[in-house]
Parts: structure tokens; C-alpha cells; sequence
């Protein structure tokens, strides 16, 4: 979808207004995102939990469960999105010059919906095992091959927007059938639709989606934030600021893949290592983890500040567009640092299973401070456009850093009494 939008936002003449109506198909694919995390990245940790344990017959049917659902609920949104495109993208704030962009990209873009789905729900799997090299191919694949047709069907073959669709469908296919064979072929788990396991699997579906609630919320919520600031923006500041907002989205997904990245890398780590009773080891990787997203997050928040054109002229090369979006970006990054705090709360509660902790944070930052702000800020503060980026940095401070406190006063503690007990 990055790749996407580098693309959309050259084509001649439209540009502008077709990224801005990429950037309201946004918040639907976030749901896509956020489906996939329930049920993959809820399933992956316990996964790991109790092949850390020594249990391996309830590990494989948790992958295989997981999987399951997967498929169900990819079929089950397609098509509740294809029947009812049209009055979404109207109620995401799509106006009568941004929907005959919007309309088409996210109609192909839902038919993709069951391989986008397994490749981004089942690759957890694949980097539980230990096979992060697969894991990193497995979204490589899907990557390189977007980059590649994207210049091809929307300039090329002149299918502007619906080429872009089209790329990403193909690519995100692609993903899928290297996850699914790996899994099926290679790994030490073999992936499979069991029939027969499925009346049993009910109490691994319940935990599954208890665990996988806390990803599901952190990113239908950040849905439902884009939603709102959508609305607000068209509001206080017209399309154009709709397309700001997209470049912004743009960039803060292109900062935090990297991010994520570690987050997915040390959570089978720390999973394993809990199952097996190793706090040593938990508390080793909880430091690493601080570590590297700080430090990341330090060199990238510096390039945001320092030289905010070179990365939004990536997604745009409008003069008047990227005027707009310098000051924007720089507010709405204001301290980005604090997020890492809650990236790093968040996975240690995820990978541990601490359920309650996980999705009470996740709804903390943007259902209780952000979606107000939204409004607060803009509206009853007179701060216009500028209150809809300022809400981002001062969910930041406040929620990052009770989501990490909280973190150290629960988890740390535990880990003490562990190595007591063994």
C-alpha cells in the first residue's frame, strides 16, 4: 500500500486528489490488518508459549486453528466490503471528486483480501518457528513484486489507480502462496485444515481471540482515528489536507515497518522463553527490544525534524502539497519517541499474555485521548487543521509512558518471583 501511494501520487494531473482517495481506502485496509492480528498475532504467542513448554500436538493445533479462521473471516469481510463499498467510503469522509478513485482501487483491492489475510496472519507462524529468513521472504516477495508492476500497469498499460490495485492483489497473492507452502512443505509445524479438530479447537479459538484482542484493537482503532481525522480535516481544511494526512500516514507507516520488524522478532522470543520458565532470558530480550526501537526511532525522528521534504517528497512531488505537509509532519511527530514506549509495553504484555494489560492500553492512547483530541483540539481550542495533528503527540507522552511504567511495575516483578521459584 507504501508502494501504492509513491506511484499514485506521479500519475499526471490527478495525482494529488487520487492519493488522497487511496488515503481513504486507508482505514479499511487497517481492518483488514487488524483481522489478521486477532487471529495471527493472537495465535503466534501461545504458539510459542507451549512450544516453549514442551506441549507440541497443542501448539500445532493453536497454528492450525489460527489458520482457520483466517480463511473464514478473509471470505466473511470480503464480502460484507464488496456489497457495501460505496457508503463506506462516503462515511470515511469520501467526497463526490475523490470517489471515482476511491470506488475502483478498493474493489479490487477486497478481492485480495483472503492472501493478504494468510500472508500477513500466518508469517508469525513461520518466525516462531525460527525461520526468520522465510518470514523475511515471505513479505519480500509480495514487496519487490508491487514495486515492480505498480510503474507497469499504471503507467504502461495506462490503468492508473485500478493498475495500482491490481499490483498489490498480485503481489499480496504471491505472498500468500510462499506462506502457505512453506508451511505446508518446509517448516516444522505443518499448517493444515482439520475438520476433524475443529469441535475440539473451540477453547484454542477463545484464547486465541482473547490474545489476539489487544493487536485487533490497537489497529481498529487506529482505523477509526483516521476516520475521524478524515472527517475533521475535510471540515476544517478541504481534500487537500486529506492528502496530507495520507502522506503523513505514508511516512509513519514507512518509519515504523522497521519497528514492527523487532516487535515481531522478539515476541517469539520472549514467548518461548516465558513457556519455559527462563526470566534470565525474558528480561534479555525485553532490553534488547528497548534498545534497538530507541535507538531506530532516535535516527529516524532526527531525519523527520531535520529533513521532512526528502521523505515526503517520496510520496509527492506537488510544490503546493508539500508545503502543506512540512509543518504537519513535523506536529504530528512531535514526540514520536514516546510512542516506542508503548510498542514496547504493548509486545511484552502481547508475548507474555497478558491480556487485560494489552487491550486496556491499546484502547487508552487512541479511544480515550486521541478520538477526543480529534475534536477538542480543532474545535472548542480554535486550532483548525493544526488540533488534528497536535492530538497525535499528546497521546504519545501520555499513554506511551503509563503504558511502559505499567509495563515495568507487573512484569518485572514476576520475573523476580520466577527466578525465585526455580
Amino acid at each position: 500500500n507504501i508502494v501504492d501511494r509513491i506511484y499514485i501520487a506521479r500519475i499526471p494531473d490527478v495525482g494529488t486528489t487520487a492519493l488522497g482517495a487511496v488515503g481513504l481506502c486507508f482505514p479499511i485496509i487497517v481492518i483488514i490488518t487488524a483481522f489478521s492480528n486477532l487471529f495471527g498475532s493472537g495465535g503466534a504467542p501461545l504458539f510459542s508459549i507451549n512450544r516453549g513448554g514442551g506441549d507440541t500436538k497443542k501448539a500445532g493445533q493453536i497454528m492450525n486453528t489460527s489458520f482457520t479462521m483466517l480463511c473464514a473471516g478473509a471470505l466473511v469481510l470480503m464480502a460484507a466490503g464488496l456489497l457495501f463499498a460505496a457508503p463506506i467510503l462516503k462515511l470515511f469522509g469520501a467526497s463526490n471528486a475523490a470517489l471515482p478513485y476511491a470506488y475502483p482501487y478498493l474493489m479490487i483491492y477486497l478481492l485480495g483480501t483472503l492472501p493478504s489475510m494468510i500472508a500477513t496472519g500466518m508469517n508469525p507462524f513461520i518466525n516462531a518457528q525460527g525461520y526468520s529468513v522465510a518470514g523475511m521472504l515471505s513479505v519480500a516477495i509480495g514487496a519487490v513484486t508491487n514495486f515492480l508492476l505498480d510503474p507497469l500497469f499504471i503507467f504502461v498499460f495506462h490503468l492508473g489507480i485500478t493498475g495500482a490495485a491490481l499490483a498489490t492483489v498480485l503481489s499480496q497473492t504471491l505472498s500468500a502462496l510462499y506462506v502457505i507452502r512453506f508451511l505446508h512443505r518446509r517448516a516444522e509445524y505443518k499448517v493444515l485444515l482439520r475438520p476433524d479438530e475443529w469441535s475440539a479447537s473451540l477453547i484454542e479459538a477463545k484464547n486465541i481471540v482473547s490474545l489476539g484482542t489487544a493487536g485487533f484493537i490497537m489497529q481498529l482503532t487506529n482505523s477509526l482515528v483516521s476516520i475521524f481525522c478524515n472527517n475533521v480535516l475535510g471540515a476544517t481544511g478541504g481534500d487537500v489536507y486529506i492528502s496530507v494526512m495520507t502522506i503523513i500516514s505514508s511516512v509513519r507507516q514507512m518509519v515504523e515497518t522497521p519497528i514492527y520488524a523487532i516487535n515481531e522478532g522478539t515476541s517469539p522470543i520472549l514467548s518461548y522463553n516465558y513457556g519455559a520458565r527462563r526470566p534470565g532470558r525474558v528480561r534479555k530480550a525485553i532490553t534488547a527490544l528497548a534498545v534497538l526501537i530507541l535507538l531506530y526511532t532516535a535516527v529516524m525522528w532526527s531525519i523527520i525534524i531535520l529533513a521532512p521534504r526528502a521523505l515526503i517528497g517520496i510520496f509527492s512531488s506537488d510544490a503546493a502539497l508539500v508545503a502543506d505537509a512540512i509543518p504537519s509532519l513535523k506536529l504530528y511527530f512531535a514526540a514520536f519517541i514516546f510512542m516506542d514506549l508503548q510498542y514496547i509495553g504493548q509486545t511484552v504484555f502481547k508475548s507474555l499474555n497478558k491480556k487485560k494489560h494489552a487491550i486496556f492500553f491499546s484502547l487508552l492512547r487512541k479511544v480515550f485521548i486521541v478520538v477526543p483530541l480529534t475534536y477538542l483540539l480543532p474545535y472548542a481550542l480554535g486550532m483548525g487543521t493544526d488540533g488534528v495533528f497536535a492530538a497525535e503527540p499528546v497521546s504519545n507522552v501520555i499513554g506511551g509512558s503509563l503504558c511502559f511504567i505499567t509495563m515495568l511495575f507487573t512484569v518485572l516483578p514476576e520475573l523476580k518471583r520466577m527466578e525465585k521459584e526455580a
